[in-house]
């Protein structure tokens, strides 16, 4: 369905031409592969990219099965009934949210450096990934953005399973999906080519996109 990041981002922009050059309009991607589509949306749209971190809980042993996620601000969405089915212990919940926060910091630190976080209230947010499974990720996101009082708050993804997508429809004021399959085993298989997305391409990015907006 997808060449890579770039063309599936390409894509996605397509679908949100009516929000360019908004002057209220910003794109907060999710890392580390969502700023490569979030990169192309920014391009299009002619808006400012930022970064949202939400850093998955996995199930133990099971790293990949999120049981919730941690917000940037520290903030946690639990998937209760999961955690009751396998019975997950506090404890762990509180050791693994501890070790992702400090993921998190670890990331603002590489991605930002000193630059401080963009002001939120009162503008378009369109949050982008490059895909969702279980949303549990993506909604620690929302639940801090939705914080910042912003005026609208748009989900733009390349794929999601449709369930997933029509419980997030109810969080947001508009979720913009390109593929919703009614089963999904793996967002990389959307894809020709599911490469991992460095660091280094992420702040690489970031800067391109301040750049463009300088020059404007």
């Amino acid at each position: 369905m997808f060449a890579n990041k770039v063309d599936a981002g390409k894509q996605l922009a397509n679908a949100l031409t009516g929000f360019a050059n908004e002057s209220d309009l910003i794109v907060l991607a999710i890392p580390r592969g969502g700023v490569e589509v979030g990169y192309e949306v920014a391009h299009s749209l002619k808006a400012p990219l930022d970064i949202i971190i939400p850093r998955k809980i996995g199930a133990p042993n099971q790293p990949e099965l999120a049981i919730g996620a941690v917000g940037q601000d520290g903030s946690i969405v639990l998937n209760e009934r999961l955690i009751g089915q396998l019975g997950i212990s506090g404890i762990y919940i509180k050791e693994e949210s501890k070790r992702q926060q400090m993921e998190i910091k670890r990331r603002l630190d590489v991605y930002r450096g000193e630059i401080p976080f963009p002001k939120l209230e009162g503008r378009k947010v369109i949050v982008v990934d490059d895909g969702v499974a279980t949303g549990a990720t993506l909604r620690a996101s929302l639940a801090f953005v939705r914080k910042q009082k912003v005026k609208e708050l748009i989900i733009a993804l390349p794929v999601g399973p449709r369930s997933t997508i029509q419980e997030l429809e109810k969080e947001v004021d508009q979720v913009i999906c390109l593929v919703a399959p009614e089963l999904l085993f793996a967002i990389g298989q959307y894809y020709k080519d599911f490469s991992q997305t460095t660091d280094e391409e992420v702040v690489r990015l970031l800067e391109s996109n301040r750049k463009e907006i300088d020059h404007r």
